[in-house]
Order: C-alpha cells, then structure tokens, then sequence
C-alpha cells in the first residue's frame, strides 16, 4: 500500500469531500473548515481544516461560536498530520478536551485475511429491524459501560432512511448477543468505515471479534469497496494489523461542550 497516497485520498474523499452521516444531517464549507451539524442524538463537530499558525485561534474561535450558538456539543477530530502542529495544544487552550487517541488504520479488502470465522457456538445475524438494533445497543452498553441512546437514535434512523449504506450485525452464543459492529459504506468512494466493534468481557480473547471484522470486510469487497478504515484503540489495533489493516496516521476526539 502507498500510505501517502491512500491517506491523501481518505483526505480529500472522506474529511474534505464528506457527506452526511445520516438522516436529519448536514454538511457545511466554512471557509478552511468543513463541518457537520446534526441533531443532538447526531455527531456534530469538525472533519477537516486547512489552517496555519495565523489562522487557527481564529477560526477555532468560530467554531465555538458556531456549535455553541446551534446549542450543541461538537466535537474537533484532529488527526496526526493535521497543521498546525499545535492545533492540539491550541484547542485545549480554547477549552476542548482531548479524548484518548485512536490509531487510523485502512486495508485493502483484497489483502485482508477475510477467513476468520465466529468460534464455536457463535453465530453472526444481521441486524435490520428495532429488535436488532437494541441487541447491538445492550452489547455496546456492557463492553463500553456507555449510554447507547445516541447509537440507538442514529441507528433506527440510517436503517429506516438509507439502508443500504449501513450494515449492522450481533453475534449470538445461543440466543444471548456477545458482540456486535456496525459498517458504513460511504457511496461514490471507495471507502467504509468500521465502527462500534464491542464484546462483552467473558467472550473477549475467543476471537468474536476478529470474526465481525472478517464478516464486514467480506461485505465490504462484495460492495466493490476496496479501503477498510477503522479509528482503532489500542486494544483492537494488534488484531486489525494481522488482519492486513495499516496504521496511516492518528486520530484524537477534541470535545468542546458539557
């Protein structure tokens, strides 16, 4: 893989050239910036900027007064090769708080080791319905230990409004859901996203997980797609690395609000 030339693309095709991420939201050029702006149960925040060392206390300060005059919590998603090379710094100083850093990987479907199957006694169902939805919920829950009405909200609505552009699926030990993911596909790129990969402690270290990003991944190719990226935690970065997926750059959430 030509990592600068894949991370241009994913650049240019996926921060600065993005789409909604659903129904209900919107995508907004302001000048060296583009932004979503959703509804409250929606991610809000800024994808991609252009800034130097005289512009970025500026239009930081205008995206504050942005979000803040819409109502809402946004969030900043600064990535490693981002400049200037104290944006960070200078968001924190305006009053963002930095989550913890994820690692951006991508792969090539047709590189990627797509034979991981579930382990014994586990099944992997697609979720199309509200009965899914709250399975994949209940897993998010109890691996993250976080309130799922917000995947809950933006899940139902991508389901019900674009379906074709979001695969979710729960894997099932019996009928008790272990583990669940979900995939967006991004039309006219070539690219999808994997996100919310979760199982819950007792499953972990069985390879539950490795068997949801063989799946999507199978999906993804079937879909003519041919980049995989994942916001990865340190946790999952060694699994999707022997899987094939390359480390291209860093990614931190920067979150401004309550």
């Amino acid at each position: 893989m030509d990592h600068s030339a894949v991370l241009a693309r994913y650049d240019r095709d996926m921060r600065e050239n993005a789409t909604p991420d659903g129904p209900g939201a919107r995508i907004e050029r302001a000048g060296a910036v583009v932004r979503q702006v959703a509804d409250p149960y929606g991610w809000n925040g800024v994808l991609w900027s252009d800034l130097d060392r005289r512009s970025a206390d500026r239009v930081i300060r205008e995206q504050i007064a942005h979000f803040t005059g819409l109502g809402r919590d946004f969030e900043w998603k600064l990535y490693g090769h981002d400049r200037p090379e104290d944006l960070g710094a200078r968001l924190a100083a305006a009053g963002f708080l930095a989550e913890p850093e994820e690692t951006l990987l991508i792969g090539e479907t047709d590189r990627l080791a797509l034979d991981a199957e579930p382990p014994p006694g586990i099944r992997i169902v697609r979720v199309t319905d509200p009965a899914g939805v709250d399975l994949v919920v209940g897993v998010h829950e109890k691996a993250f230990g976080t309130d799922g009405t917000r995947l809950r909200h933006r899940l139902l609505a991508r389901l019900a409004a674009d379906p074709g552009t979001v695969v979710a699926v729960v894997a099932l030990a019996g009928d008790e859901p272990v583990s669940a993911a979900r995939m967006e596909l991004v039309p006219g790129t070539p690219f999808a996203g994997l996100w919310g990969g979760g199982t819950v402690e007792a499953f972990r270290g069985r390879g539950v997980y490795r068997a949801l990003v063989a799946h999507r991944a199978r999906v993804a190719a079937a879909h003519g797609c041919r980049y995989l990226q994942v916001d990865a935690s340190p946790m999952s970065r060694p699994v999707l690395k022997r899987l094939g997926f390359h480390a291209l750059s860093t990614t931190t959430p920067y979150v401004y609000g309550s």
